[in-house]
């Protein structure tokens, strides 16, 4: 993908706003296409769902989420009964 460009629009008065064509085919999203609109701290990050899940894969690479969940109760459980 081409490198990270920024993009000036406006938004309505009902909440819209319009994806610039460029945007549009550089990520080949079609009038209708379904967007995600993810919103963070750093700003709104507006993608495809399949470029969402993509992105929540790369976030995720490499973590065990179950073991995560485990210490997280595991400290909970130490912190009630202390």
């Amino acid at each position: 993908m081409a490198e990270n460009q920024a993009h000036a629009i406006a938004l309505g008065d009902r909440g819209r706003f319009v994806m610039p064509v460029a945007v549009r085919e550089r990520h080949g999203w079609a009038a209708g296409q379904a967007l995600v609109a993810l919103d963070t701290d750093a700003g709104v990050l507006v993608m495809s769902a399949d470029e969402a899940l993509t992105w929540l894969r790369s976030r995720l690479e490499g973590r065990d989420l179950v073991a995560e969940l485990l210490a997280e109760r595991r400290a909970d459980v130490a912190r009630e009964t202390a």
